[in-house]
């Protein structure tokens, strides 16, 4: 796989998968224009990938004006846009007896709303390239759980999105899809307040509940997206593609 030339945007790029899947395509050549709330974990990842083909741009993707500027500032800089990837997430947990209003918009404003926007903007461009977009989407949107209502409700949401905007936008030749990750070791749970021991005890847990019998790595989940990205995947689109070790296939036990 080569993405030479190619213009790639991804959000929640300062860590976890976001920040793996921009190191892994510059090394497959791509011009990227990288997007977080962090400008000094941003430079931390632009440094690792070419920072010569790497555009920094920090945003709140809850805010409509930076969403735009996302946009508008990627195509002043290189002229085009070849390939988005929304992979920027949050999660929070909570029942349907715990979860506020507050934490309820505050998911769906960065898992759905702002996919949506920046899409809406993006298609234009990316119908003149006959790109494609990759969206990072969760197992949690294929397979019920406990606990973390709010956060499946919007990658649901977001795995519906995947497949009418593969519909509409076949017909002008540019591709949608998405990755449903399992778990994967990022640093997510801890920003959700999960301590180190708890996280331990988690992972352990895991085993049990994929069938691989252990948690993802972020370069699994960058090589899919890397993948559905490329020219190699040219005839799949509406797909939602799990990365989660079999966890998609299991009943509940």
């Amino acid at each position: 796989m080569s993405f030479e030339g190619k213009v790639i945007l991804i959000t929640g790029a300062s860590t976890g998968i976001g920040a793996g899947t921009a190191i892994h395509l510059a090394q497959l050549g791509a011009s990227l224009s990288i997007t977080g709330r962090n400008k000094q974990n941003l430079d931390k990842v632009a440094k690792e990938c070419s920072p010569s083909k790497t555009l920094i741009i920090t945003g709140d993707l809850s805010n409509e004006n930076d969403v735009k500027n996302i946009i508008d500032s990627t195509i002043r800089h290189y002229g085009k846009l070849d390939i988005l990837i929304n992979n920027a997430g949050v999660a929070e947990l909570g029942s349907i007896e715990t979860t506020s209003l507050e934490q309820y918009d505050n998911i769906f404003n960065i898992n759905v709303r702002s996919v949506y926007q920046l899409t809406a903007l993006a298609v234009p461009h990316l119908i003149k390239t006959k790109g494609n977009i990759v969206n990072v989407s969760s197992v949690m949107g294929l397979r019920s759980c406990v606990g973390l209502l709010s956060y499946c409700m919007s990658k649901a949401a977001l795995d519906q999105f995947t497949r009418c905007v593969a519909l509409e936008l076949a017909s002008k030749q540019v591709r949608v899809n998405s990755v449903n990750p399992g778990v994967i070791a990022t640093d997510i749970m801890k920003r959700r307040g999960v301590s180190e021991e708890q996280l331990e005890s988690f992972y352990e847990y895991c085993k049990t509940t994929h069938p691989l019998g252990r948690i993802g790595d972020v370069s699994e989940v960058a090589r899919t997206i890397a993948f559905l990205a490329s020219d190699n995947a040219g005839y799949i689109t509406g797909a939602t593609l799990p990365v989660d070790g079999g966890k998609h296939a299991m009943s509940p036990r």
